[in-house]
């Protein structure tokens, strides 16, 4: 193999930058040639592709974003569609692609192995920390610390008001973000959708917190429960007196420098795609497990169901008691 390509898809994470970076200088110190392609599957489908050197990746290890761009591109799915890739992919003589996204993103690079045999390599690049196989996404831990800093500035004022805040946090259909950065952030109650939601538990919390003279309420809400106005609205329906207020994070949580780790992860990810891309071997993803960096088959990974940590939820209840 002599040439690879590069792209990110879906949403953006912290970390891909990073990782762009490490996949393009390791590549090319491996002898072989890097082409960077634009906005995901959409560019590579308009042949937005770029020859890269290691200068084209300079200043950009502590960026947040991704320097490739992406986009979202739903009609991947269709068979005419991927083989226009293909032909895009030929036109520049690349053999093995390395995409850098969620499992929306795996699934166009699984399709593109099994159907037409291009050699991928997925990394996981998603703040939802969703996707089964790996213990950690590229992106997760940036995400977690932005919303733990969000969350340390809200006490200081709920506290001074002798708040209930409720502050609702990304993750799709996974509480994970929720669940760490509420540990982290000492929160008094998370809500995740791994976990059945009772409104009466939540006022039942509240009301304990209260009576063991708290002064403040920091309830941590997974989007994947309902919206924070819902919630606030069906507190007060129960009774709970008081202030209530609530914050939705948004999209604040996908931007911003790099953690440490995100930066460490995109480099050994990088180093573990560019050397399966050039021992040939495609239809793989790779991610950390054990911390150690592994690799997986790409239908095997996508076909394992998320096992939400019971153990960790349950501790971050006592905690926040």
């Amino acid at each position: 193999m002599r040439k690879i390509g590069v792209l990110t898809s879906g949403g953006d994470a912290p970390g891909m930058n990073a990782c762009i970076r490490a996949v393009t200088r390791y590549a090319i110190d491996q002898g072989l040639e890097v082409y960077g392609i634009n906005q995901g599957y959409v560019g590579l489908l308009q042949g937005s592709i770029n020859l890269m050197n290691k200068r084209s990746v300079s200043d950009i290890i502590q960026r947040g974003g991704t320097m490739l761009k992406t986009a979202r591109c739903p009609e991947f799915k269709e068979r005419e569609v991927m083989a226009r890739a293909v032909d895009a992919l030929d036109d520049y003589g690349i053999e093995g692609l390395i995409v850098i996204g969620g499992d929306g993103s795996f699934r166009g690079a699984k399709d593109l192995y099994e159907m037409f045999g291009v050699k991928t390599v997925g990394i996981p690049g998603t703040i939802d920390n969703d996707l089964a196989y790996t213990d950690f996404t590229l992106g997760f831990d940036t995400t977690c610390n932005t919303v733990l800093g969000a969350i340390n500035n809200l006490r200081d004022t709920m506290t001074s008001h002798n708040r209930v805040c409720i502050i609702e946090v990304m993750g799709r259909k996974c509480g994970d973000i929720a669940l760490y950065a509420g540990i982290g952030g000492g929160a008094e109650l998370i809500l995740v959708p791994e976990v059945e939601f009772n409104i009466d538990n939540v006022v039942k919390g509240i009301r304990r917190n209260q009576r063991l003279g708290k002064t403040s309420d920091i309830i941590v809400l997974a989007e994947g429960v309902c919206k924070a106005e819902e919630l606030k609205a069906q507190l007060k329906a129960k009774g709970v007196e008081g202030s209530i207020k609530t914050t939705t994070l948004g999209y604040i949580q996908r931007g911003g420098a790099p953690s440490m780790q995100d930066r460490m992860l995109g480099a050994k990810f990088a180093v573990r795609a560019v050397d399966l891309l050039k021992a040939d071997k495609g239809g793989r993803v790779v991610g950390i497990r054990d911390n150690q960096i592994i690799d997986d088959d790409i239908a095997e990974a996508l076909a394992m169901p998320r096992i939400f940590n019971k153990e960790l939820y349950k501790t971050a209840t006592i905690l926040g008691s």
